[in-house]
């Protein structure tokens, strides 16, 4: 097992996983190996099923395959967004494939190429659902730049008021820039940070993700006031 994908016990309860994946092998195998490290587990075959099983279950977390007969994974991402903010990691056999961003760009917050190990996944799921408790420590709790409130404690949100409903890994992102204004960050130091990839991991989840928050927190997205683009650098959060 890859030492840096070793979980460490009692850092977050076991989450419960709703898995959507048509092919009976991947399906049987996936939740089995959850099972055994003590998730629980709600498989379902189709999109349709799935999201049938979605309000019974209440899952923590989705696991989505993108390629599913009738309703594909985007649409049930994109289905799944319009109501909720469940974190949402896309299973995939193309992890090269365009389709992988039009997954992330409908809300994705992660995505796995298949066949993969249960650690693996294991990890992944970890990484979604921590909690950036080091995001910004020593800074006030709640900051407020213009019109946009972020709350470090309760971890939510708001741009005049009114609560934004950010995806996880948007959420992680936005803390991450902002508890270094004015810093550079590359695409590969958020990849580490925010969704604890290693090295040779995709940096379309960055952009894409980006994407996604610019168009919850600025007031145009084509001309960022927040989150802003240093071209052949990364991102940075400011200047305001």
């Amino acid at each position: 097992m890859d030492p840096d994908l070793t979980i460490t016990e009692g850092e977050l309860p076991m989450p419960r996983v709703l898995l959507i994946e048509d092919d009976p092998s991947v399906r049987e195998g996936v939740e089995l190996g959850l099972r055994r490290r003590g998730h629980e587990v709600r498989a379902a075959a189709t999109g349709e099923a799935g999201l049938a099983a979605l309000a019974e279950f209440r899952p923590d977390l989705l696991l989505l395959d993108l390629m599913l007969p009738g309703m594909n994974g985007v649409q049930v991402c994109r289905q799944v967004r319009e109501r909720s903010q469940l974190p949402i990691i896309m299973l995939t056999a193309r992890g090269d494939d365009f389709d992988v961003v039009i997954g992330l760009e409908a809300g994705a917050d992660d995505y796995i190429v298949k066949p993969a190990r249960t650690e693996v996944i294991e990890a992944r799921i970890r990484a979604v659902l921590r909690r950036l408790d080091d995001s910004g420590a020593g800074r006030p709790a709640i900051e407020v730049y213009g019109e946009l409130t972020i709350d470090r404690i309760g971890l939510t949100v708001t741009k005049a008021g009114r609560p934004l409903p950010l995806a996880p890994s948007e959420l992680k992102l936005l803390l991450h820039l902002s508890a270094a204004p004015e810093q550079v960050f590359s695409r590969q130091q958020l990849l580490e940070h925010v969704w604890d990839h290693s090295f040779h991991a995709d940096a379309r989840l960055v952009d894409a993700c980006v994407a996604r928050l610019r168009g919850k927190i600025e007031d145009e997205a084509g001309s960022p006031r927040y989150v802003q683009t240093l071209r052949g650098f990364g991102y940075r959060f400011g200047p305001l």
